[in-house]
């Protein structure tokens, strides 16, 4: 999973990994039949039809999930399911009984023959918050929009019963014929209405998500491997085809990058673009599947600001494939979608999956050198400021709950610095010819997708396969409590910590805008609550003037994110007009760009005596 965190920044203020296995009882009907309504949505509601398997005992329960994997998080997505009824072979209601908010027990269970239920949305509910509210993170939530839309992550529609997790599940879809659904899983019915798919468990159909909508796809192969990109635009802003070519081109050096480690045959990326609306999803990032990314952003974002987003999030999520997908515990593997346990490896599941996300940009020639140390220097910098000294493994375990899950962000920052760490320390003990991407491959060889690792094994198999200098890292500094000397392991390669005054941006300072909007107007106004930075004052603005144009370009609510990105090119005593209006007097300002200067840390190669060993990490 990956979020955005400028997005969600800007949008606070602007609008205030896995399979599954239980024993199952001796059934004679051995699948779960599912019947999804697309075609008569009401009051943004969905009607499920699930016929029950033959059930051997007196009493079942229902259950949908609390939380799914990859989200680290409680959802309680049982929470929009309305109106659950069961029904014997004859048709009579079954008592049913709510035991807690994700969960049915069912009377007479012997004779259950179906249960019915309706599903609400949760993009309509999301209001922006934080990380670590109640809210459901967009890309794992669902959306209901009739004739429109339906973003169906299949956990959010369907559940399971009690034991009964690893038989087949038949899921048929009726919907419109001018919707299209986008997945990686095998439509087997050839008909425009209605769409059926069989998965050989529950674990399986809740890692396969479906995007309905006008059909709005491209697909391509890299390497043996089908990627389908689909794409829903509310406004038709943008189309599959507009991102494909930047999509190819990072997707075929993810492949490359990988090589052999990798076997998927379909991949899937499905992106929702928000209209950031009320009744709209506001919680922008991805979520990965093993074989799917689902992927919410806004649609006011200007072509290259989205593009670069999705380059950010969809490489991290591809890079999923190989961990939690082909190397995990036995916590992943057995997932308990009510009573989950909590894998002690979020540092590898994450982390390194983070850092494979940068560290493939310049080993492909994608980014500069330069920008990856930028990358890595903020990524220290971020996480110096959570919780150093907390063990990595012990927030891993318990990230359901306080104070662990307010350092759960930490598995981007912290993590990716460990997998960067552990990459050094691999290439200086083998002379540079083996990394940590040797190490995947060779866990990834003696597990694979469905045989998983003892958690408390790991580091043992780790430092088996690697060196004696490996395990000490882990124990010292991802078990223990000792903070990483970042220095350290970056002199190995010639790298050094630099600092240097940076521009910032005239809109927002880490996370405090210095503008506003009105929601009614979508004017943009200088926030006259704050202190206003040289920009500002320079050019004589005052806290809530409205901006209507710079530059000759005019902008409000509707394309706020290009003002953002346009603002990013300006220099240093650029020339600038603006179009203001104060007090309802329309006037035009000019004068020079005085953009914000801070002290920023940085890193930069110093040592060409380890160039060798440099260049081995980088591009080897």
């Amino acid at each position: 999973m990956k979020r955005i965190l400028f997005s969600l920044a800007f949008a606070s203020v602007l609008w205030s990994c896995k399979t599954a296995s239980t024993a199952v009882a001796t059934t004679s009907k051995q699948e779960v039949q599912v019947a999804i309504n697309l075609n008569d949505i009401k009051n943004d509601k969905v009607m499920v039809t699930v016929n029950a398997p033959s059930i051997s005992t007196d009493e079942i329960t229902y259950h949908i999930p609390k939380t799914v994997p990859g989200t680290y998080s409680e959802d309680n997505y049982g929470r929009y399911i309305d109106d659950l009824k069961a029904y014997d072979t004859k048709g009579n209601l079954l008592t049913v009984k709510k035991t807690d908010v994700n969960s049915w027990s069912i009377a007479n269970a012997k004779t259950l023959d179906k249960i019915t239920y309706l599903v609400n949305d949760s993009f309509d509910t999301e209001t922006g918050k934080k990380f670590g509210g109640d809210e459901i993170f967009s890309p794992a939530g669902s959306n209901i929009d009739a004739g429109k839309n339906i973003m169906l992550n299949t956990h959010c529609f369907v559940g399971y019963f009690t034991n009964y997790m690893s038989i087949p599940y038949k899921v048929t879809i009726s919907h419109p014929a001018a919707l299209w659904g986008a997945t990686s899983m095998n439509d087997l019915d050839a008909s425009t209405t209605n769409d059926k798919f069989i998965t050989s468990r529950y674990a399986e159909l809740v890692e396969n998500p479906i995007m309905y909508a006008k059909p709005d796809y491209t697909t391509f192969t890299v390497d043996g491997m089908e990627i389908l990109i689909g794409v829903y635009s509310p406004t038709g802003k943008y189309t599959a085809e507009s991102i494909t070519p930047e999509m190819k081109t990072m997707m075929t050096a993810q492949k490359n990058f990988l090589g052999t480690i990798n076997s998927t045959k379909k991949y899937s990326v499905l992106l929702y673009l928000s209209t950031m609306k009320d009744d709209d999803a506001k919680g922008f990032g991805a979520l990965e599947h093993p074989t799917a990314t689902t992927v919410v952003l806004p649609e006011m974002m200007p072509k290259d600001e989205l593009v670069k987003s999705m380059k950010d999030v969809v490489s991290h999520e591809f890079f999923h494939i190989v961990t939690p997908l082909s190397i995990h515990s036995k916590e992943i593997q057995y997932f308990d979608y009510n009573a989950p346990k909590m894998s002690e490896h979020l540092w590898m599941y994450e982390g390194v999956t983070e850092y494979f996300a940068n560290l493939f940009q310049i080993n492909q020639g994608l980014i500069p050198e330069e920008e990856f140390y930028t990358r890595m220097a903020e990524k220290i910098a971020r996480a110096n400021t959570l919780n150093d000294t907390m063990p990595f493994t012990v927030m891993s375990a318990n990230v359901l709950t306080e104070p662990y899950k307010d350092q759960y962000l930490n598995v981007y920052e912290k993590g990716a610095l460990i997998g960067m760490c552990l990459d050094i320390i691999i290439r200086e003990k083998s002379n540079g010819e083996k990394g940590i991407l040797n190490l995947m491959q060779q866990l990834s060889n003696e597990y694979g997708p469905v045989k998983p690792f003892n958690d408390n094994e790991l580091f043992a198999k780790i430092t088996a396969l690697t060196y004696p200098e490996v395990g000490t890292f882990l124990t010292t500094y991802v078990s223990g409590t000792t903070p990483i000397p970042y220095a350290t392991y970056l002199a190995k390669v010639g790298v050094t910590y630099t600092t240097e005054k940076i521009p910032g941006n005239v809109f927002l300072k880490d996370k405090t805008p210095y503008i506003t909007v009105d929601q009614k107007t979508k004017e943009i106004i200088v926030d006259p609550k704050i202190t206003l930075i040289d920009f500002y004052s320079s050019l004589g603005l005052k806290g809530g003037d409205i901006i209507m144009a710079i530059n000759d370009k005019s902008y409000s609510l509707d394309n706020i994110y290009e003002m953002i990105s346009d603002s990013q090119n300006w220099k240093e005593n650029d020339p600038i007009s603006l179009k203001i209006k104060r007090n309802g007097a329309t006037q035009i300002i000019k004068g020079k760009v005085k953009l914000p200067y801070e002290e920023k840390d940085g890193l930069k190669a110093t040592d060409s005596s380890k160039n060798k060993l440099k260049e081995a990490w980088l591009k080897a």
